[in-house]
Formats: structure tokens, sequence, C-alpha cells
């Protein structure tokens, strides 16, 4: 799902700067971290930046991966969340490759801040009819509404940056982009949803004393 660089134009990630930028303040006022919190917090966001390395293929062209983002969302919340997924994006581009460094601002919007925040909502939303069904419905909406901003983006490229006739960066438009990105995280967002709802589960159970219920 990570954008990498040379596939938006400057008129899309100049602005995607200045919103992540703001997002990211924001975060930082709104962040208490409790101490005995951080080893976990940093644990689960390792697991996730593992998750995220591991890139399924699929026919199109398009290639897949769990991201974990629901479990820190639901386990610490949706600003830690956006914040420690926002650094394992930057790792991942700057060490692997994985996502490009002028792309960064829109995966860290499409990825950190609406997954982790469509993980909170949907499950905050839910949680009085199913928590089960609530936490499995957090991690299929941490992969699903994601998959739909990286495909508008991609898929607007043609309209705001061409010479004319000729797109300047990404070739395909919306009708290409849409059910080519979103249509197989329909699937894998099930596999995010399962593994969410069972990894939330162990370590509620592990670290009672840590967590409080959400």
């Amino acid at each position: 799902m990570h954008i990498p660089d040379g596939f938006i134009s400057p008129q899309t990630y100049i602005p995607a700067i200045a919103i992540s930028a703001s997002l990211l303040a924001l975060a930082y006022k709104k962040i208490e971290l409790d101490v005995e919190k951080i080893p976990l917090i940093a644990g689960v966001s390792a697991i996730s930046f593992v998750m995220m390395l591991i890139a399924i293929p699929f026919p199109g062209g398009t290639t897949m991966h769990l991201s974990g983002i629901a479990i820190i969302s639901l386990l610490f919340g949706p600003w830690i969340a956006f914040s420690s997924i926002s650094l394992v994006l930057l790792i991942q581009a700057l060490v692997f490759g994985e996502g490009g460094i002028t792309s960064y601002p829109v995966n860290i919007i499409a990825m950190a801040f609406v997954g982790s925040f469509s993980a909170y909502y949907s499950h905050k939303l839910l949680s009085s009819f199913s928590k089960n069904g609530a936490m499995f419905m957090a991690g299929w909406a941490s992969i699903f509404f994601p998959s739909i901003i990286i495909a508008l983006v991609l898929g607007i490229q043609p309209l705001v940056a061409s010479d004319g006739t000729t797109p300047l960066y990404f070739p395909f438009g919306l009708s290409v982009t849409l059910p080519s990105v979103v249509v197989p995280h329909i699937f894998i967002a099930i596999i995010e949803g399962l593994v969410t709802l069972s990894s939330v589960k162990f370590l509620r159970t592990q670290f009672r004393s840590v967590f409080s219920e959400r």
C-alpha cells in the first residue's frame, strides 16, 4: 500500500506535507505517555514494522500487507498509533525503500492517521453491540479506509499533473486505481481483523495491570 517516489506530483505532496506536519504537531500536544506503557508501545510498533515489510503480490500489480495499526490504536489510543506508525513508515522509507520520501506525507495521512482513527472509532461505534466484532471491524477498517485514500490520491494524478494530454506522474485514473487497490484490500482486511482480534485479546489478558479496557 506504500506509495513510492515518482508516483505523485508536487501539487499533491506539498499540501500533504503541510497537513501531515500539522497532524504530527497536534499529536505531540495530545499524547500523554505512561512510562509503564512505553516498552509495550515500542514492542507492538516493532511487530507492526515487520508486518508491513511482508508484501503479498496480487494480480494487477498491487501488493498488500498487514499493518498492526488497529492493535496499537485500540491498546494505546489513535494519537499514539498515528505517531508510532508515522515513525515506522519513516524508517521503512529511509532504510528499506518501502514507500518514498516525497510520498511519505501521503502515506502517513492514509495509513497512520486514517488507519488509526478509522480503527479506533469503528471499535467505539460497534463495541456496544459486540466487543469481539468491534475489534475485528477495527482491524478491517484500518486496512480498508487507507486503501481508499491511496487509490484516490493515485487516481487523481492524471487530472492534477499532465501536459494537457499525457500524465506526468502516475498514469492511471480512478477507474483503474479504485478496483485494483481497494478490492484486494477488502480481503486482506479480513485477515487484519482476525489478527487484531486475537492480538488485542491476548495482550490485554497478559498485561491486565497495564491495559485498561477501551
